[in-house]
């Protein structure tokens, strides 16, 4: 295991809902190919806060690498929701721009 997933999970110990570390985990273990641990990382986030937007497009992308094509659409266009909620059209389009590419397959 990562050195950087050792240390945050350290932090996790003493912030086990921080939505910031718990995306970081998920990222770092997006990067090593372990995408089971990933979504169990980024839904954890999810579950302590609906509204952290940047986990949508990254919770989808490992559903995808998953092979879990309906739970990706259905995350992004969640997130979509979210966005649109928080005015952050950034973040609306990247959403939107994920999901048109794998409903266009």
């Amino acid at each position: 295991m990562s050195e950087r997933i050792d240390k945050i999970k350290e932090m996790l110990k003493q912030s086990p809902h921080d939505c910031f570390l718990l995306h970081a985990l998920g990222l770092e273990y997006r990067k090593m190919a372990q995408d089971e641990l990933a979504l169990e990382a980024f839904q954890q986030v999810l579950e302590s806060d609906a509204n952290y937007l940047g986990t949508y497009y990254h919770l989808a992308k490992t559903y995808e690498a998953l092979q879990l094509p309906a739970q990706a659409i259905e995350v992004y266009q969640k997130g979509i929701e979210i966005a649109l909620a928080a005015k952050d059209l950034h973040a609306r389009n990247e959403l939107q721009m994920a999901l048109d590419e794998i409903t266009d397959e």
